[in-house]
């Protein structure tokens, strides 16, 4: 199994996502790139530690690249807007792609580029391609946010669109 790391805003959202592609086996929302040790996410939401709202991923590269995940992860949120998705304003909101190795940042600063090229978005793609730091899950209340509160406004305002766009864009990827 393999991993990665993507912040996309809010974590439900990317959590969602992802658990609905084929070949990820498991999905933890948590927290990513800042500067203290295990935040609470009280701490996190009021801008404190420097961590964004991130999932942690392991997948089976057999069945789905990294490649893949990431044209998914960078199709299901807006990477053109700076520390926001939506109505989430906030560092800890921002898009980011987390490393693990050499190779995922490679794949990551090409998928990018070529969705540059194609002119994908009309505003600049502001996704933080970063290294990898301690990723620290959050509280266990987060988990399966969507799947088990869908009549909620947020998830039917705000997730169900990024599902549409899985479920339209790369239904050759849906589990």
């Amino acid at each position: 199994m393999d991993e990665a790391i993507f912040a996309g805003g809010c974590f439900w959202c990317t959590e969602a996502v992802f658990q609905r592609v084929k070949g990820v086996e498991r999905v933890k929302s948590g927290f990513c790139g800042g500067h203290i040790k295990n935040p609470a996410y009280r701490e996190v939401v009021q801008g404190r530690t420097g961590h964004a709202e991130a999932i942690h991923l392991t997948y089976d590269s057999e069945r789905v690249s990294y490649e893949d995940l990431v044209a998914v992860f960078m199709a299901t949120h807006d990477p053109t807007t700076l520390n926001r998705q939506g109505y989430d304003v906030g560092t800890h909101y921002r898009s980011a792609i987390f490393y693990l190795n050499e190779q995922q940042e490679k794949t990551a600063r090409e998928v990018i580029k070529n969705m540059e090229e194609k002119a994908v978005d009309t505003d600049p793609i502001v996704t933080e391609i970063a290294p990898a730091t301690a990723f620290y899950p959050a509280e266990d209340i987060h988990d399966e946010y969507y799947n088990n509160n869908r009549e909620q406004g947020y998830c039917q305002n705000i997730i169900d669109p990024k599902i549409r766009k899985l479920m339209t864009g790369f239904k050759e990827l849906v589990k």
